[in-house]
């Protein structure tokens, strides 16, 4: 029988018989505790040494769900599924804020992921953002953006798209090169100037801060940097204006097929890619293997 493909890693036959043998081995341990010690044993983890806990449980849970290999019952069983709660509304100052982006220097860019502020993100997100608050997976970074420690944006970024053509057409990289290199870019879905915040300037402001921010914090939290950013905008509601002063460039299209599109029809809105290098030689940084 043939091995399979997950997350851009191919497991074999032997890799699945690997597997097998290490759940006959730990019978009494849970699925988590079965992820963590695959983790170990193909050392599977990201640049600063965190397992890739969440990528090994999903793999192992696809196996599972294949008949490839039994797992263990479930140590916890919910009677409904399981859905993270949204995020609480946050009261704050929304006096209307008009001035010269000048009067709200300086701005300070707090990053708040694993911090008490977190909360205050999510639910700004959440209250003001016309997609809403979804929990990134994988590598994110939150940010809240204060002058006077009053806040005026919120800007996120997190792993980016495995697939994305314009994107890929645009950096020229082979598909083993964004195999091995795709941790190098990261994704900015959300961006918020809360709706009180009249500043002419401010969004292209802060995209332009954020991209000398992002580099360093991402390698501080992650142990290695990322060299491109990329975000959609949709047209039918936006012009990303903000995007195109701070020199980010429209890459072209998406095609509207979302990881759950299992056919090659769209299954959801167009929209234009943008991207920003973060760093000299880019393509050359990111073509190499």
């Amino acid at each position: 029988m043939d091995g399979v493909r997950y997350r851009g890693r191919e497991v074999s036959e032997a890799d699945i018989e690997f597997i097998r043998e290490l759940i006959a081995a730990h019978p009494k341990s849970s699925r988590r505790a079965l992820s963590l010690k695959l983790c170990c044993a193909w050392q599977w983890v990201q640049p600063n040494g965190t397992p890739c806990d969440a990528i090994a449980r999903g793999l192992l849970l696809s196996l599972h769900r294949s008949s490839r290999i039994e797992l263990p019952e479930p140590r916890y069983r919910f009677s409904t599924p399981y859905h993270r709660n949204k995020p609480s509304v946050v009261e704050l100052d929304s006096t209307p804020l008009r001035a010269r982006l000048s009067a709200l220097q300086p701005l300070e860019f707090r990053q708040v992921r694993r911090t008490e502020q977190e909360r205050v993100f999510n639910g700004l997100i959440e209250t003001h953002h016309y997609l809403g608050y979804k929990q990134p997976v994988g590598a994110h970074l939150k940010y809240l953006v204060l002058s006077q420690e009053r806040p005026v944006a919120c800007v996120s970024f997190s792993s980016a798209p495995r697939h994305l053509e314009a994107r890929d057409r645009f950096i020229g990289w082979s598909a083993e090169a964004r195999r091995r290199n795709i941790r190098f870019i990261a994704y900015n879905p959300r961006f918020l100037i809360l709706p009180w915040v009249f500043v002419p300037h401010l969004a292209s402001h802060i995209l332009g801060r954020m991209a000398r921010l992002l580099p360093r914090h991402w390698e501080q939290s992650y142990g290695y940097p990322v060299h491109f950013v990329e975000t959609f905008v949709e047209p039918a509601r936006f012009r990303g204006t903000c995007y195109l002063a701070a020199n980010w460039k429209v890459l072209g299209m998406t095609k509207g097929l979302g990881k759950d599109s299992r056919s090659k029809r769209p299954n959801r809105s167009l929209k234009q890619v943008l991207g920003y290098p973060l760093t000299k030689r880019f393509r050359e940084r990111l073509s190499s293997y």
